[in-house]
């Protein structure tokens, strides 16, 4: 008997909710671009990484100094040795802004290019392509590494579309949850459990279509796909890495999120995810930048480097991106705080030049000087990059809902 899970499960479809006339409508006349999101959590300092203030006074500049990039005029903080040395294959907007300045609000706004309200939650990027572009080789199209920050979910798109999360790849005895059976069970009496509970789910999905209930569903059929597929265990299976590699990433939870994302956009993961954590520096800005920002420098060179050598870069859309930026002044702890005012990013592959820096800040850092970018343009950029019109408006509460509010993409970013 053909049924609708039988359809779905035709050709690897079953991920997602995704039909297979959608995915085949998808692959059709669309470059087939992953991206890789390294997420710094709690807001990362302008002035101690991208975008320094040399000539300004002790208590806006900090106490590091700047290094020469590869590309003669442009500095950033001493603490980005191989960023600098790897400029040509990135560009640094130093304009952005952004209207939150509450972590769980900014981290939203950023994650979805759409200002948070009161009435529903916006799908992050990662669940607007796992629902737009669907999955791919079996694997989950939208990962997050290690964890799932509370603001990073599918919103009103429903608990089919949230993100898979992996766990800390830097751990030594690193494994993800859903790839192994629990002790003692094969896969044949798995997929007799499989079965009773999808003919005793039947009745409950008939009667009570409602999105916890998909979602549900989804998250069972997830876990066994994934156990049964020796490519999407492999994929996962960082030890096959050589230990040359995995050094030059660096040995932390960054690091090794980075070189794992790596892995699973070449199998198939259409967004992943890395949270490095720790930016929220409202004491010992400076103690904190020397221990956090050579940890991100190292990991995202690297990622580039390898990407680039695997001829990935190009299909490949790399940010580097936090919810906002830190107070141009020092305050009395030692610390910056939050500053939504003026902040800045990298963005790299996907057809987006090299060596440029869009847009500057003013001589305190703490406000737009030219070319001022919002969180609702990055998040259009975004979109035109993997493909997925960013004027799309899905449904909720009775109205229809845009999943870029007024955004622009942003013109230096495009080749």
């Amino acid at each position: 008997m053909t049924t609708r899970r039988n359809l779905l499960q035709i050709g690897g479809t079953a991920l997602g909710g995704i039909t297979l006339p959608r995915m085949l409508h998808a692959a059709r006349g669309k470059a087939d671009i992953s991206c890789i999101i390294f997420f710094q959590q709690g807001g990362a300092c302008q002035h101690d990484s991208f975008d320094p203030k040399p000539d300004a006074p002790p208590e806006i500049r900090g106490s590091f100094g700047t290094i020469p990039t590869s590309v003669p005029g442009v500095h950033f903080s001493e603490l980005m040795p191989r960023c600098a040395q790897s400029f040509k294959k990135f560009s640094v907007i130093r304009s952005m802004y952004s209207k939150e300045a509450i972590h769980e609000k900014a981290k939203q706004y950023i994650f979805s290019g759409a200002r948070p309200n009161n009435a529903f939650k916006h799908p992050v990027y990662g669940s607007v392509v796992a629902k737009e572009l669907g999955p791919k080789n079996g694997l989950p199209p939208f990962v997050c590494i290690p964890q799932k920050d509370i603001s990073a979910d599918a919103g009103l798109l429903g608990a089919a579309y949230n993100p898979f999360i992996t766990g800390d790849p830097g751990q030594k005895k690193f494994s993800v949850q859903d790839l192994t059976l629990p002790s003692g069970l094969s896969l044949e009496e798995a997929s007799s459990r499989a079965r009773l509970l999808d003919a005793m789910d039947e009745e409950i999905r008939q009667t009570e279509k409602t999105k916890l209930v998909e979602g549900m569903d989804y998250f069972y059929q997830k876990a066994f796909d994934l156990v049964s597929s020796e490519a999407a265990r492999n994929a996962f299976n960082i030890d096959e890495e050589p230990a040359k590699l995995r050094e030059a990433y660096g040995r932390n939870s960054a690091g090794q999120g980075a070189l794992l994302a790596r892995r699973l956009v070449a199998s198939g993961v259409r967004l992943a995810t890395i949270f490095h954590g720790g930016y929220d520096t409202h004491v010992n800005n400076d103690k904190t930048s020397k221990i956090l920002f050579p940890v991100f420098d190292q990991a995202f060179a690297a990622l580039l480097e390898d990407l680039e050598q695997r001829g990935m870069l190009d299909t490949t859309l790399v940010l580097a991106i936090g919810e906002f930026g830190r107070t141009p002044n020092i305050n009395h702890s030692a610390g910056r705080d939050h500053w939504p005012g003026v902040f800045s990013i990298a963005a790299a592959g996907a057809g987006i030049p090299g060596g440029q820096v869009i847009g500057s800040s003013d001589a305190q850092g703490g406000a737009p000087h030219d070319r001022p970018i919002s969180v609702e343009d990055l998040g259009a950029t975004i979109y035109k990059k993997l493909g997925i019109d960013y004027t799309k408006e899905y449904r909720t509460v009775g109205r229809p809902v845009r999943i870029n509010s007024d955004g622009t993409p942003v013109p230096e970013l495009f080749s």
